[in-house]
């Protein structure tokens, strides 16, 4: 484990989030779980998502996430925006804006395309402003459209 991991509060979904999380990315293992009794609950975990390892807990309906904190995935191209993007609207989640989107455990990922980060790095002021519009008026991000704002700057 790093020396500063991520705690994830879950209401009591614990179990079901990890499965669905090590499902849908690669690099992704439940190191350890920790049951109430020998065949109840999952209370407590360490796991790993896209390589990136978490402790998660049950706490209960007191916890609950907010758009404050978000998981930020890396894409290499609109192919695996996509991918994940449509992952995690069949098992419930909900879009929001901007590339952002919620799961159904509450929690929200950013699915973000390499290029725009690319994008927006660019010296041209006016070039950045033009990216940044068009994904301001985006749910999924779309590098097609991104890029055109670009050219068109």
């Amino acid at each position: 484990m790093s020396k500063v991991t991520p705690f994830l509060m879950f209401n009591d979904q614990l179990e079901a989030a990890m499965a669905f999380y090590t499902a849908t990315f690669p690099h992704s293992e439940i190191r350890n779980a920790a049951r109430i009794g020998g065949d109840g609950p999952v209370m407590s975990a360490e796991f790993v998502v896209g390589g990136q390892s978490f402790m998660g807990y049950n706490g209960g309906s007191y916890f609950s996430f907010s758009e404050g904190v978000s998981l930020y995935v890396d894409c290499d191209d609109q192919a695996e925006v996509d991918e994940y993007w449509d992952k995690l609207v069949n098992a419930g989640a909900t879009p929001t804006a901007c590339g952002w989107i919620k799961d159904p455990f509450g929690l929200t990922w950013q699915i973000v395309p390499r290029r725009f980060m690319e994008l927006i790095r660019d010296k041209d002021p006016k070039k950045v402003k033009a990216v940044m519009d068009a994904m301001m008026t985006m749910v999924k991000l779309d590098v097609a459209a991104l890029e055109k704002a670009y050219d068109d700057a």
